[in-house]
């Protein structure tokens, strides 16, 4: 069953270590399917090594309904998240070293590239730490998400979510890209930040972006003024 799926998970996740967010065996993906059941990647495998079989099939409390590999170490967590946010359809943990670099610095990661705007929803909060494997992975996830679609794991790593795989898998690339941004720009002098309003109107502006929607609206593409920059 959910054989297309199970082959859509497992390239999603060669694009994560194509785009450099794991390396062999880490992180995980998992999918929501319309009928309730949550696909899931084994644990402990390398995504270029798998078939669809290796795919797990759980049911919302975790029973196995298809598959004979051991689930991901973290499927106690990542099912709380879908547990809890029935508005979630993907959850995607990565390992993703730059990101993760910013836990061990602050608590946000402020959305003061445009980029992180328009793929994460926002600014994207910092855990506390957990242990991997650990269900409080899940809770801290579902707690400081908020209207975001990601968070930093402190000293761990990277959840992403969203309403389908595509959605999740983007979060996931461009936070690792605009965390290098922000790093490079951190070693070398301060960081200037946008205002709440500018960011909200990254979020916004980014609903009307592919080709399933209309033209951006003329009214929010004005300049909005930094602070302390005359109006």
């Amino acid at each position: 069953m959910f054989e297309k799926e199970k082959l859509e998970i497992i390239k999603g996740g060669m694009k994560l270590d194509r785009y450099g967010l794991v390396s062999l065996a880490g992180g995980n993906l998992s999918a929501r399917m319309p009928s309730g059941e949550i696909l899931i990647t084994p644990s402990g495998m390398i995504y270029e090594e798998m078939v669809a079989d290796d795919m797990v099939v759980l049911n919302l409390d975790g029973k196995v309904v298809e598959g004979n590999r051991k689930p991901t170490s973290d499927t106690e967590g990542i099912l709380y998240i879908f547990q809890h946010r029935p508005d979630i359809n993907a959850v995607i943990h990565t390992h993703q070293p730059y990101a993760t670099a910013i836990s061990l610095l602050q608590d946000e990661f402020r959305a003061d590239l445009t980029t992180l705007g328009n793929a994460c929803r926002g600014n994207v909060r910092c855990t506390p730490y957990s242990s991997p494997g650990s269900v409080e992975m899940g809770m801290d996830t579902v707690n400081y998400l908020g209207d975001s679609l990601a968070v930093i794991l402190s000293h761990h790593g990277v959840m992403t979510v969203g309403d389908s795989l595509k959605q999740a898998l983007n979060a996931a690339v461009y936070l690792e890209e605009c965390a290098r941004a922000y790093l490079a720009a951190r070693a070398v002098g301060k960081i200037r930040h946008l205002n709440d309003e500018q960011i909200k109107q990254t979020v916004e502006v980014y609903k009307y972006v592919g080709q399933s929607h209309g033209a951006i609206p003329h009214e929010l593409l004005g300049r909005i003024p930094s602070d302390g920059e005359a109006k």
